[in-house]
């Protein structure tokens, strides 16, 4: 497996950074290997002051077609439960703070749909084929696949998916709100993602790190709960230099300069 990845400079001259799954043959079926090279992006993504968002894409006939089950078959239950087997896989929903957006065409099965919906933002082409298929294989998601799932598009629809294993289309994804945009082609999936994630970079590193912040908060607190979380954050901006600055281009008519301070 390789993963390359480049930085991106628009025409607004900001930094994105794209990573793309290259295993072609194997139609980017994911394994601990793959984690690792995945994982060393998104940190040194989130390390670098310049980048300000980050896309991650597939293929046209693969975002990832699942797990690597040869890497699982022989797995026994000390193994994976002493090694905590999986887990690293959800690095950058717990430790990643730069917005990510996933680009999805093709298969996005098991792993697969679960990497795509750990993204901050999933767009698709609406022939795209999502799917948390693992009760053929006799056992359950493990990325967190029922979780995001079902708060996503909602427990019926989600116990159907997961118990019968069926998939569904990236047109399905958009219309159950598990998908913020579909897309007629795979190019346009593409570029669609990386317009945006150039329209997130222009704005204020640190209001982008806040609103990431607050509403990855409402998938864990009550609403009364996170009300007063965001209102917190909100009041804490008001000690940055970039609210000062983008207030007063407001009130003058002028394009904000960022400081990211």
């Amino acid at each position: 497996m390789s993963i390359y990845w480049y930085r991106l400079l628009s025409l607004v001259l900001v930094s994105l950074f794209i990573v793309t799954l290259s295993r072609p043959k194997a139609l980017n079926a994911l394994s601990s290997a793959v984690f690792i090279d995945l994982n060393d992006a998104l940190r040194r993504f989130d390390a670098d002051k310049d980048i300000g968002a980050m896309v991650i894409t597939g293929n046209e006939k693969a975002f990832a077609a699942g797990a690597d089950i040869k890497e699982m078959k022989d797995l026994t239950f000390s193994k994976a439960f002493a090694e905590d087997f999986i887990a690293p896989w959800s690095l950058q929903t717990s430790q990643i703070k730069k917005p990510v957006i996933s680009a999805v065409n093709g298969h996005a099965l098991g792993g697969g749909c679960e990497l795509a919906m750990m993204a901050d933002i999933m767009y698709c082409s609406a022939t795209a084929n999502f799917g948390q298929p693992e009760i053929k294989l006799g056992i359950i998601p493990g990325a967190g696949g029922s979780q995001r799932l079902a708060r996503a598009i909602g427990k019926s629809k989600a116990m159907e998916l997961i118990l019968t294993g069926k998939n569904f289309s990236g047109k399905d994804a958009a219309d159950w709100g598990l998908a913020a945009r579909v897309f007629e082609s795979a190019q346009e999936c593409v570029e669609g993602a990386i317009a945006t994630a150039a329209v997130i970079a222009g704005y204020s590193k640190v209001a982008v790190k806040a609103a990431k912040e607050v509403v990855n908060k409402s998938q864990e607190l009550g609403v009364r709960e996170g009300v007063e979380y965001e209102r917190r954050v909100f009041h804490g901006l008001f000690g940055s230099k970039d609210q000062k600055i983008g207030m007063s281009a407001f009130a003058s008519k002028q394009k904000p300069q960022w400081t990211h301070e």
